[in-house]
Order: structure tokens, then sequence, then C-alpha cells
């Protein structure tokens, strides 16, 4: 069997304002998993449109489409450009689970829900001679899974090809995530057993790693034993968690010691009335600022995620946001106009109040206002979310957010993180045309190198200090 995996990109990858770096950090992971259960004589490859061009003159047997909301468009034209050629279509993902009825139109066999318990069965069939159309997910584990394909992947093409998932899911229900609607019907939140993530990790080369999985500490056991195992390894990683871990037990410093050095953490609202009407309780009465503290003083940089345009949020919002966060120290900040994706409750909401605006996908990129804001114009929250952006990258606000740290090398650290993301782009752009990007991960791993905030005697801290060592990189020869 001859199968294609294809990643489409988002239709913005045409516009003069596309980031081609945002795009080229994380190569699809998802497609790579599924292609670990294709048998040795087939022949497979994984096209990802953000980093590689798409060819659309071959005749595969089948063609597997992953579809999230913005590059829906794109994917269906894609489907039923095969499906005219004859070729048997897959499409699964974020945006099938949510909208299977629209899907179905442009796919001849749909996987809802998580696929790593689907797809096997669909191979099995397929090779019997039969198939169904649609393909639930039963059973949610990821014990005993087979090494993900990496051989498919263009390790050169990513600023972080040593991306790695280990859990599926979030304990948590936010009204605004896709998540519930995506684990329906089964468990929302499993893990991979701490030996078989361990084993993957070791099968990694280098020193980075980027952890992208929802909530990297949210099962604490399996995040403990993780982190004691993969003590002595040598790594560097980034992932992301939530408030109420980093402030809940000693977890995060176990994390610092196995070379944690950047954390995404969703804040979301500085107002109650907006977490609570969210459902992000475990945001609720936690001390912003005692968690910072608690990262800064493990050396631990943040990238804090803000949605703008809650029901609770006037026209002040942005600028006390921004303001905060730079005051805080905060390495990057992503923010996000309130979208209401299909199959999530708050879109129910939105749409039973008549407050949808468009059903255009495309623009449901959090960065376009797709629904009727309540404490301000559509306008304004859309000029407002730009200049958020604007305020908080501006060298004077980079500045001062570096030196709010208590030491010259953490100053340095934010300095340098945070201009490289948003003030360098055509160093990333050049790196992406010579097909060199990974040759930065070196750069990478210098910036997230260990320092703590203050000196300490802890135990956390000193082993903190004691693991990591400097090692380097170098770019990969072309495959």
């Amino acid at each position: 069997m001859k199968i294609k995996f294809i990643l489409p990109s988002l239709v913005e990858a045409e516009s003069p304002l596309w980031r081609p770096i945002k795009y080229s950090l994380f190569p699809p992971l998802g497609l790579a998993t599924l292609a670990s259960f294709l048998s040795p004589e087939d022949d497979a490859e994984i096209v990802d449109q953000h980093v590689q061009t798409l060819h659309l003159d071959d005749s595969p047997d089948v063609v597997a489409i992953q579809v999230y909301i913005t590059n829906a468009k794109r994917a269906y034209q894609i489907a039923d450009h095969y499906r005219q050629q004859g070729v048997l279509v897959l499409l699964g993902g974020l945006h099938v689970t949510s909208l299977p009825e629209e899907a179905a139109a442009h796919g001849d066999v749909l996987f809802i829900g998580p696929a790593e318990d689907s797809f096997p069965r669909f191979l099995e069939e397929y090779r019997a001679g039969h198939h169904q159309s649609v393909y639930r997910s039963h059973s949610r584990s990821l014990q005993k899974m087979r090494p993900i394909r990496r051989d498919l992947i263009d390790r050169r093409l990513y600023l972080v090809p040593n991306s790695i998932v280990v859990t599926r899911g979030c304990p948590h229900h936010c009204e605004f995530c896709y998540k519930d609607a995506f684990f329906k019907g089964g468990k929302s939140f499993y893990t991979q057993t701490v030996d078989d993530a361990l084993a993957e990790i070791d099968r990694l080369p280098g020193k980075h790693l980027y952890f992208l999985d929802d909530h990297l500490l949210g099962h604490a056991r399996f995040a403990r034993d993780l982190f004691d195992g993969m003590r002595g390894m040598g790594r560097i990683f980034q992932g992301a968690a939530t408030v109420d871990s980093v402030l809940n037990g000693d977890l995060i410093e176990k994390a610092a010691a196995a070379g944690l050095r950047s954390l995404f953490v969703g804040f979301e609202s500085l107002d109650p009335i907006n977490l609570r009407q969210s459902n992000k309780t475990q945001n609720l009465g936690r001390d912003y600022a005692r968690a910072i503290q608690r990262l800064h003083d493990l050396g631990i940089m943040i990238n804090g995620s803000f949605v703008f345009g809650l029901d609770g949020d006037d026209a002040s919002v942005f600028e006390r946001t921004v303001a905060w966060g730079v005051e805080m120290g905060i390495t990057t900040a992503t923010y996000h106009i309130a979208t209401p994706y299909p199959g999530t409750l708050f879109y129910e909401k939105m749409n039973q109040s008549g407050r949808i605006l468009t059903d255009d996908w495309d623009l449901y990129d959090t960065r376009h206002v797709v629904f009727q804001p309540h404490g301000m114009p559509m306008e304004t929250l859309k000029s407002g979310y730009d200049r958020a952006y604007r305020d908080f990258y501006t060298w004077n606000a980079i500045l001062q957010g570096s030196l709010s740290h208590g030491s010259i090398k953490h100053q340095l650290k934010h300095f340098f993180y945070t201009s490289g993301w948003k003030k360098f782009e055509p160093l990333w752009n050049l790196a992406i045309q010579l097909k060199k990007l990974n040759c930065l991960t070196r750069v990478l791993e210098s910036v997230l190198s260990e320092v703590t905030r203050r000196t300490s005697t802890s135990p956390a801290h000193e082993e903190v200090r004691k693991l990591q060592g400097a090692t380097d990189m170098v770019c990969e020869p072309p495959r």
C-alpha cells in the first residue's frame, strides 16, 4: 500500500503577514504516530505543507489528511482533488470530530476522536478488502505504543524537531477549549507508561526537547516518575502546565531538576468573573504572582497565554494585561481573541444567544472577531488585540521585562529570548529558505541554559544546578 499523510497549511500562508517561523517549529507528530501502525512493506510519506511543497500529480492508494478549523478549506480542496483521481481519502483531526457532517462531503473515511485505536482497525479491514466510512475512538490508551515514524520527518525543516507528546488531553474542562469535543465519548486525559516515554526521549538526538502535551504536569504521579527518570539524561526542555500545578507540592522543582527551562502557562484572564464563566476553575483563587515568582526562582521562563473578549472584559483589558505581563517579567506573551470553536460549550452559548457573526472557518484563528463581544465593539476588540502584541514586544517593554529579574544572566536570557522570537524575522526566514533551521537549535539551547534568580541551598535548587551541562547540537546532513 502506498499511503500519503498530509498536514495542509493554513490559508493565511499566502498572506504577506504570514510568519513562517511560527509554523516551522514542530513536525506533525500525530501523522507520524499513525504511520507507526503501517507494515514494513507499506510505502509511506508525510507532507507538511507549512514547510514543504505539496505535489498533487501522484497516485497513492490512500491519502490521510489532518484537518483543523483554519486549514479546513484547504484540506477539503486537497481531499476533493484526490477523490476525483479515485484515491481513497481519510479525514481526521479536531475539525472532523467537531463537524463530521461537513467533513463527510469531502472524505471517504472519517476518524472521530483520537485515532490510535481506530486507525489500526481501518488498516486491518482495508487489507481484508472492506472498510467502514466512519471510525470512532473507543479504547483510549497509549500503552505499548510503537515508536513514532520520525524517519518520515525531515528534521532540517524544524526549529524543534525533538518535539514529543507523552500524554493525551487535559484533566480540566475549560469552555473555550477544543479538547472536550475531541475526546468526547471516552477518557479525556491519559498517559503513556513512564518507561515508554523515557525510551522515546532516549531515541531523540541532541539535548533540547519540547513536550507538546496540553498539561505535562496534569497527572502528578506520572510526571513525578517521568522527571525522576529524566534526571541524568542531560536534557533541557519546554512544556505546558497550569497555575495550580506550579503552586501545588514540589512537582515543578522536580521538573526544573530534570531540565525544564520554559513553561507555557494559561493565565487566560486576570478577571475572576471571566475565569468562572469559562469554567477555568483551576485558576480561581490562585496567586498568579506567587506562581510566577516560583518559576523565576527556578530559572524557568514563562510563555503566558491570555484571552481577550470574554464577557467580563472592557476596553481597558488590553493595556492592563500588557502592563501586568511586563511588570511580572513574563518572557513571551501569546494573546488570543476569544474564539468559539464548533463543538465547545462556548460555541453553543454564543450560537444560542445569536452572537456568532460568521461561519468562515478561515477566520477562527484567534486573531479575528467571529462573535459579538459583550463589553466592547468588535472593532475595539480587534484593534486592542493588535495593539497588545505591539506594546508587549516593543524594545522598551522587552527591556523592562528583562530588568524585572534578579540576576544579570536571567535578564540576558529574557532579553534574547523575547527579542529573538519577535525581532529577528529575517534571520528565521533565511534559515527556513536554506533548510537550515535546525542549525539554530544550538542557539535556542544556549538561551535556555540553566539559571536561577537567587542563590539557594535548598535541595531542589542544588539539584537544578548540578544536572545541566552544555552540549552542542550540530546541523544535520540532508536526508
